[in-house]
């Protein structure tokens, strides 16, 4: 992280996403916790048990998601179970697909926003993610020009990239889709090599993004593309204590969340 120095603080506030290296806790929708230590993982659990918190999962780098997991379980005696596995890329040298698909990319414009609303929505069923206000989010992406479509010769659009705003110097693309009827024909290869290559042009030193490693096509097209791993990440949801089991924790409603890179 340009900027910034060590070391963290426990818990401090940020106004918008930020990956960060060595990060232990950020507070944001949905809070972040950053890689750390097992005693510093303990040590968290204990104090957000102390103050009464219920959470409903932990999302971060896999060891320490493993760790806080683990102690807050210990802590609460609540059960963890993984519920999904993921991997950060950053962008190495871009290598644009040969031979490119029928079509160019564009950005995607008011025109388009109905449609983007409904693949926004199919996106998220798709990933079992929670799904925001689809036309808040959609006309929120057009008005920093951050969704990319790649369109057929007829005008027709295929498939979406997105590009979230530029921050420290990093750009993370997402989300990336294709209906399911036309996947398997280079569109997302296509416009996702697009936004990366456009990334720098405003401002971007690493371009990442994250994979679901379920999904062995989506990992070879990143590296396919010129993505490098950087680190995996898991997802850890947390069942409230059974029946008799000592806990003073409130419910909360969002994942306590973990992200670190370099």
């Amino acid at each position: 992280m340009r900027g910034l120095a060590g070391p963290w603080p426990l818990a401090l506030r940020l106004p918008a996403p930020i990956i960060l290296f060595r990060l232990l806790l950020v507070l944001l929708p949905p809070v972040r916790l950053g890689a750390t230590a097992p005693e510093a993982a303990d040590a968290l659990a204990g104090r957000l048990a102390e103050k009464g918190e219920a959470l409903p999962g932990v999302m971060g780098p896999s060891r320490a998601a493993a760790e806080f997991a683990a102690a807050w379980e210990r802590r609460t005696g609540a059960v963890a179970r993984l519920t999904m596995r993921q991997r950060l890329y950053r962008l190495g040298a871009l290598t644009v697909p040969e031979p490119a698909p029928p079509g160019k990319a564009r950005l995607a414009g008011g025109g388009d926003h109905e449609l983007l609303v409904r693949w926004y929505g199919e996106f998220c069923a798709d990933r079992g993610a929670p799904q925001r206000d689809p036309d808040a989010w959609v006309a929120a992406r057009l008005a920093y020009g951050g969704l990319t479509v790649w369109e057929l010769p007829d005008g027709t659009p295929v498939a979406m990239a997105g590009a979230m705003p530029e921050v420290a110097g990093q750009v993370r693309v997402a989300p990336v889709y294709t209906p399911a009827a036309l996947r398997g024909r280079g569109y997302a290869g296509a416009v996702t090599a697009e936004v990366s290559r456009a990334a720098p042009d405003k401002g971007a030193d690493d371009v990442l993004l994250f994979t679901d490693l379920s999904n062995s096509t989506s990992n070879r097209l990143y590296q396919r593309i010129g993505y490098r791993p950087v680190q995996d990440f898991a997802t850890r949801a947390f069942t409230a204590p059974t029946t008799g089991t000592a806990s003073t924790t409130r419910t909360a409603t969002t994942p306590l969340t973990a992200t670190a890179t370099p």
